[in-house]
């Protein structure tokens, strides 16, 4: 059975749409006109297609169609132009879909685990992680296997898509829509207020988003009156939550369930559970998961993995666990993530996690987003430095920043720099 006809059959009706942006719809007997078939004719079954597009009519049906033919499929967004280069390299990929154009742009690929998903007629699925710690990897999934998660039925709820087309996150929530009868709505404008127009428009239940733009919110006086009454359900992850954020915004939506997500590319959204709508803590689960505490770092065993990278050693050890690189905190079978084991500074032998000074600095008026890192010093190893946005314009509230951090910190973890700008946010929704 195809992957439309399977979703026809779960969702019971074809003119149901499952995808909204403004005025346009898509529903799954549009799928095919929508995605111009025709000039797909010359891909094949487990060819290499780079599709550079995002939520939208054009791009969804062509991703849905191509999914179908059993393609090895490379999603791409226009927001990472600079690095399709890098991309296409990594991938092998043989086949360039962006806009009207289709044109074949390589060979078919000689990689190891390319060639063996090749021969098994199966489909896959590759995405790149952000590449913020150094050359993004190329993260090989079976068609098959990525799709068997969505195959369990659950509640759909009307979602904002959120997270991008190139995003794990954002094809989750593309897909638990399909396989579960609900609805994506997609922003016209990805400006706080554009999302929060959308959600309005569209009567949206459930926001997945990230601490950052949760944080843009609140310092935009946009909670709790420019948030629709229709939001049921707002989910966080990708990056750290800060605790006083999430108090704050617990007490101006009282109404809004606040759930934590956790997952990774390598191995999928996993299930998770909050302890509470206040709480960091989470349990992490799901079918065919299981987790481990190993010097203080959290290690996941997942049924439904990828395959492997494509140009980059298998992170997995003999036994099929995977490093996360996240340090927690426990609480019987809750985790709380402290920080990520290669941000940890060490100021002359005493560890600084950046997420502890950012909560600090996060609390103090006029602060927006900060970033904490580390610094070479040739006395202690590293000092801390910090670049914090926000309103803080005149140099008697800089001052008085400074002189907190002094009276609240200890001298290890003080920020020895301090820069005053702007810090960016990613087409991802994260700051960088």
């Amino acid at each position: 059975m195809s992957l439309c006809d399977e979703l026809q059959r779960r969702r019971g009706n074809r003119d149901d749409p499952f995808f909204a942006r403004g005025p346009d719809t898509l529903c799954l007997d549009e799928v095919a006109e929508a995605a111009d078939p025709a000039e797909l004719g010359s891909v094949r079954p487990g060819d290499v297609v780079g599709l550079v597009g995002d939520f939208d009519r054009r791009s969804l049906a062509r991703l849905l169609l191509l999914l179908d033919r059993g393609v090895i499929l490379v999603p791409l967004t226009a927001d990472t132009r600079s690095q399709h280069r890098a991309y296409r390299e990594a991938a092998e990929v043989e086949w360039w879909i962006e806009g009207g154009e289709v044109r074949r742009v390589g060979p078919p690929p000689r990689g190891p685990l390319l060639r063996e998903l090749r021969a098994t007629g199966q489909g896959g699925l590759v995405l790149f992680t952000s590449g913020t710690t150094g050359r993004p990897k190329a993260i090989l999934h079976r068609s098959e296997t990525f799709l068997r998660r969505f195959r369990t039925p659950r509640p759909a709820l009307r979602t904002l898509g959120f997270l991008r087309f190139d995003h794990i996150g954002g094809l989750n929530t593309l897909l638990h829509s399909l396989f579960n009868g609900g609805l994506v709505v997609a922003p016209e404008s990805r400006t706080a207020e554009g999302i929060l127009e959308a959600c309005r428009a569209h009567a949206v239940e459930l926001l997945p988003t990230t601490p950052t733009f949760l944080r843009m919110l609140l310092f935009g006086g946009l909670v709790p009156e420019a948030v629709p009454a229709s939001l049921r359900v707002i989910t966080y992850g990708t990056e750290r939550m800060d605790p006083a954020t999430l108090s704050e915004l617990c007490h101006l939506l009282p109404e809004v369930d606040f759930r934590q997500t956790y997952g990774m590319s390598e191995l999928g959204i996993l299930r998770v559970r909050s302890e509470a709508r206040d709480s960091l803590f989470m349990r992490v689960g799901g079918e065919g998961v299981e987790t481990r505490v190993e010097d203080g770092t959290l290690r996941i065993r997942a049924a439904n993995r990828m395959q492997g990278y494509l140009n980059a050693d298998s992170p997995f050890d003999a036994e099929g666990w995977y490093d996360t690189g996240d340090l927690v905190e426990e609480k019987g079978d809750f985790y709380r993530v402290l920080g990520r084991r290669d941000e940890v500074i060490n100021v002359g032998g005493l560890k600084v996690l950046p997420a502890e000074v950012e909560a600090v600095v996060l609390r103090w008026p006029g602060v927006e987003r900060v970033r904490v890192e580390g610094r070479p010093n040739p006395l202690t190893g590293q000092h801390v430095e910090m670049r914090v946005a926000g309103t803080l314009e005149a140099e008697e509230d800089r001052k008085a920043l400074r002189e907190h951090l002094r009276a609240v910190l200890p001298p290890h973890q003080r920020p020895q720099r301090m820069h005053f700008g702007r810090i960016e946010v990613g087409h991802r929704g994260k700051s960088r």
